[in-house]
């Protein structure tokens, strides 16, 4: 497809980028402690560690994996912890070492866990004490030969760390009991690391970084293999899509959503390490009335959430009460932004949300809406410098502009392959190097394109395709609404009927109200047949909402 998107580009943003500086993420670490050493580069329950610092303290951790393991470069180290100061330190000690940072929920089942570890071969663990429960009862089963283990408050320094780790531990009782005798804490592991000086690892582009997982709400969990190449071509993608709209060594982001997503990973921790930006990590989003406290504290000017989140925080009543002032950059993906809550949130910030799109598969940033953009447009954007981008039918042929089909993606971004199933990347990488991405889009004649649904979510009504995205924005747009999930269930008559579960704002709401507003708003096969209130609906660990979940309740038998 010619690049028709080019067009649309904002001025300043180039049409490729250029990663011949940098022959890895250590690089890029590197050249931020160059230039912003003094600068804060991370917040966490307001303890800050200045550039400088983390690279004295990533240094010590990769001296600990180096002198104290003496693990071989390449060595899988898994790191499953929220966001704390932590992270960063062991993430970016693992890399700087050479080794490949296989990302873990923490809030995985022992079956995820023994799974992910078992199949990325990971040797080492970096885990939340909270989480210690759930390893013990696999640990056995896993290659891992080390367990590095810390509090959450491990990093804040003396009195305040001893008194968060008694609190979380005695007084809320958020650590379950656990046993591991050979565990070692972090900050020993640092203490230990100290003695070694960090070893100069040839580490190139094309080594390893992340093994990442995904796939997990469509079967087994894969590992998508992500080169230092494609990590750093897509924050150098990002990168130049941003610049000429932030300050560089100027930026403080609130990263509320979990550094161990490709999301927050490479949007938050990369990206805007490059631009010598302060982070202020939030450990735990779910406490909307907290992060608001959260936001209060910093003259915050971007924030980065997913739909789910934007809505929480614009239904927590502190949250308009905030200066927006500095803020300048929202950025809104892992899930479709619904355009009631783009409106509102422009409304109640006076910044707009600006909707990207990506995957696991594409590190993960594909097409990004201009940062220039004003209000809600419904689209995903436009490919992110160096990207291609096409539209095919069932056969991989591609089709004319205009006409819905699988979106596919070719860029250095794109994975190696998923880690030993050469089956499963034969199924979503093509011969020509274009990614499947398992999306239904259009692309417009001024290059951006419009997700029309997931290819497996499609609800066919009579042999009418009806996308629960369609639904899920029209029921959303109702005032009575907090929440909606779009379904579709077995009908003898019509094949599928559109099944909607709703959240309420309004205790008032009744399904005849949903179903009047619906009528308005959508053509007759679309109307849901069927509502049903909840107090919650299923979500992923990002808070995007798991239609899998509801279908599995619906399947018969």
């Amino acid at each position: 497809m010619e690049k028709i998107w080019l067009k649309s580009y904002p001025p300043g943003v180039p049409a490729d980028i250029d990663i011949s500086g940098f022959n890895s993420l250590g690089d890029v670490f590197a050249r931020s402690v160059r230039l912003y050493g003094s600068r804060t580069a991370y917040v966490c329950m307001d303890k800050a560690i200045t550039f400088d610092e983390l690279d004295r303290l990533t240094a010590q951790f990769a001296g600990f994996l180096q002198g104290e393991l003496g693990l071989p470069k390449g060595a899988r180290v898994a790191i499953m912890m929220p966001n704390v100061l932590q992270y960063p330190i062991a993430a970016f000690g693992a890399l700087r070492a050479g080794y490949v940072v296989v990302n873990v929920n923490p809030l995985y089942t022992p079956r995820e866990l023994e799974h992910q570890l078992k199949d990325s071969g990971a040797v080492a663990i970096v885990i939340v004490e909270n989480f210690c429960t759930t390893l013990q009862q696999v640990l056995k089963n896993t290659p891992v030969k080390t367990v590095v283990t810390t509090g959450l408050g491990d990093m804040l320094g003396f009195p305040k760390s001893a008194i968060v780790n008694f609190v979380i531990k005695h007084v809320k009782k958020m650590v379950p009991a656990w046993s591991m005798p050979e565990a070692i804490g972090f900050r020993d592991a640092l203490t230990r690391g100290a003695r070694h000086a960090l070893k100069p690892v040839q580490v190139t582009l094309d080594d390893l970084a992340f093994l990442q997982y995904t796939g997990g709400t469509t079967g087994v969990a894969k590992g998508a293999m992500l080169t230092h190449r494609n990590i750093v071509s897509n924050l150098s993608q990002a990168y130049e899509w941003i610049k000429p709209f932030v300050r560089e060594g100027g930026e403080i982001i609130v990263t509320a959503l979990p550094l161990y997503h490709i999301f927050a990973l490479t949007a938050n921790c990369l990206t805007f390490l490059r631009l010598g930006a302060t982070n202020v990590l939030i450990p735990n989003p779910r406490d909307i009335p907290g992060l608001v406290k959260e936001f209060a504290k910093h003259r915050f000017s971007v924030f980065t959430g997913v739909n789910t989140l934007f809505n929480a925080l614009l239904n927590d009543p502190g949250f308009a009460t905030l200066d927006f002032s500095t803020l300048r950059v929202t950025l809104g993906g892992g899930m479709a932004v619904q355009k009631a809550v783009a409106d509102r949130w422009r409304a109640v910030t006076g910044t707009p949300l600006i909707e990207a799109y990506g995957l696991t598969e594409t590190s993960p940033a594909a097409t990004m809406n201009p940062m220039t953009l004003t209000e809600y447009n419904g689209s995903i954007g436009l490919p992110v410098p160096g990207t291609e981008v096409t539209i095919r039918d069932d056969d991989g042929k591609d089709l004319p502009l205009g006409q819905a089909g699988e979106l596919c993606v070719r860029g250095p971004q794109v994975m190696k392959g998923y880690y030993n199933r050469p089956d499963e990347t034969a199924k979503v990488l093509m011969a020509d190097g274009f990614l499947r991405t398992g999306d239904v889009a259009v692309i417009d004649e001024q290059g951006f394109v419009r997700i029309v649904d997931r290819k497996k979510d499609m609800i066919l009504v009579s042999g009418f395709n009806v996308y629960p995205n369609e639904v899920e924005a029209v029921v959303a747009m109702h005032p009575g609404v907090l929440e909606v999930a779009a379904i579709g269930v077995p009908d003898e008559k019509s094949g599928e009927a559109v099944k909607v579960f709703i959240v309420r704002k309004d205790p008032s709401l009744t399904a005849d109200a949903v179903l009047a507003h619906c009528r308005e708003n959508m053509t007759g096969y679309k109307i849901p047949r069927f509502v049903e209130f909840r107090e919650e609906l299923p979500k992923t660990n990002v808070g995007k909402i798991l239609r899998r979940a509801l279908r599995d309740e619906h399947k018969p038998g």
